[in-house]
């Protein structure tokens, strides 16, 4: 319990217990009824949950942040870019600032200053939402009155100019497929093709292990506990999807079917998709080396050793996906197959768990895919003029058969 001491000539101090055991003192009492009303507002308080420790604001943001990471229950990716935002940015700004020092004015000029200096709109909003995370569990462990971040409500509302994401066309996802065989091999053209024909993540698909690769059942299971790869720390581990949403059984076209089928003779790895030397799958070396100069083209290099031509510039390994969501929009996919496909949740709660997809709804699907497929493969064929690297084009086509008989491709630059 709080209680009184005289501390000096006319002067009193409250003691009171602290969480970690020792005591706190408030000082500065010029008479000892004073000290007392005090010590017994604290006990209230205190009996309360509503006692402010006055040393708690004395923390700064470097130091809270040690407690704060320790306590942090998320998954290791998630941690990850956490740990690197508060060092990069978070602990450069507010490191040595006192908790209580904070103010929401304040860290919305931050923001407008990093937005300033270049970085996107995407990435500020994360920053300030990480700092607004560490401020709210400050508050509920009383260190603080309240968080300080707080929505902006003032002022001329500040509107952004959205970006919309690239998506291909299936003849644009061929063409890019079939520059990223030539560039660094087959493997990379089916792992772009499945990724365009399932909607499934990157983490989903270099994750992917041949027993969960179900071919006879013309399906790909995304286990709940090991349905991902995850680079933590440049340490790459098999882990749980980003969704339980995510763990799902996504089917397969007949074409993808004998596609993958081919593709996993060629090796005898565990993963399905691995590298032509037989190593997993790192997002970073994959965009470099296949995804941008596949989409983007490489006519900013003198002598390449493969020339490549623009197909779809900006489009990102991500951007399949979305261009498998809108061609499940063009087809008249309903929204309930579409979500249980790319291991969505449906916002309504009653829906999501009585909303079912039936077997003709499903076998339309798949009809429509085989179908974008096959028009594809043979606009890529007839065109002689298309944009690709012409060996990769080649090396399409062989991949595809037998699941369709098409001729030779003799593409020029």
């Amino acid at each position: 319990m709080a209680f009184v001491e005289k501390s000096g000539k006319n002067l009193w101090r409250v003691r009171y217990p602290k969480d970690d055991g020792g005591f706190g003192t408030i000082s500065g009492f010029t008479s000892k009824t004073a000290a007392e009303h005090k010590a017994d507002e604290i006990e209230a308080d205190q009996r309360r949950g509503q006692f402010l420790d006055p040393d708690g604001g004395k923390l700064t943001v470097a130091e809270w942040s040690i407690a704060w990471f320790d306590a942090l229950d998320v998954a290791a990716t998630t941690e990850a870019q956490y740990r690197s935002l508060v060092k990069n940015h978070i602990l450069a700004r507010w490191g040595d600032t006192r908790l209580d020092a904070i103010s929401g004015l304040a860290v919305h000029t931050w923001g407008k200053k990093l937005r300033a200096e270049g970085y996107a709109q995407a990435t500020v909003v994360t920053i300030v939402k990480v700092m607004s995370m560490m401020l709210a569990d400050a508050a509920d462990e009383r260190l603080i009155a309240a968080n300080p971040i707080q929505p902006r409500r003032r002022g001329k509302r500040r509107h952004e100019v959205r970006t919309e994401r690239v998506w291909a066309t299936p003849e644009q996802a061929l063409g890019v497929a079939a520059q990223a065989a030539a560039l660094v091999g087959d493997w990379a053209a089916v792992l772009m093709i499945t990724a365009a024909w399932t909607g499934a993540r990157w983490g989903e698909l270099a994750g992917l292990r041949r027993h969960n690769l179900h071919l006879d059942d013309a399906a790909i299971v995304i286990d709940p506990h090991t349905g991902a790869l995850h680079e933590v720390n440049g340490r790459l581990e098999l882990g749980p999807p980003k969704t339980a949403e995510s763990a799902r059984t996504i089917t397969l076209p007949p074409f993808l079917v004998g596609l993958l089928r081919t593709h996993l003779d060629g090796h005898g790895h565990p993963h399905v998709f691995v590298t032509g030397d037989g190593e997993l799958l790192r997002r970073s070396n994959f965009a470099r080396r296949a995804m941008r100069p596949a989409a983007d083209g490489n006519h900013h290099r003198a002598r390449p050793r493969i020339r490549v031509h623009p197909v779809l510039p900006g489009l990102v390994f991500h951007g399949f996906r979305h261009s498998h969501k809108t061609w499940l929009i063009a087809d008249g996919i309903p929204d309930v197959a579409q979500a249980r496909r790319l291991g969505h949740r449906i916002p309504d709660k009653i829906e999501h768990i009585y909303s079912h997809v039936a077997p003709e709804v499903e076998t339309r699907l798949i009809d429509a895919l085989q179908r974008r497929w096959t028009t594809a493969l043979h606009t890529l064929t007839d065109n002689t003029t298309t944009t690709g690297a012409e060996h990769g084009a080649e090396r399409l086509t062989r991949l595809a058969l037998p699941a369709a008989t098409i001729p030779a491709i003799n593409l020029t630059a």
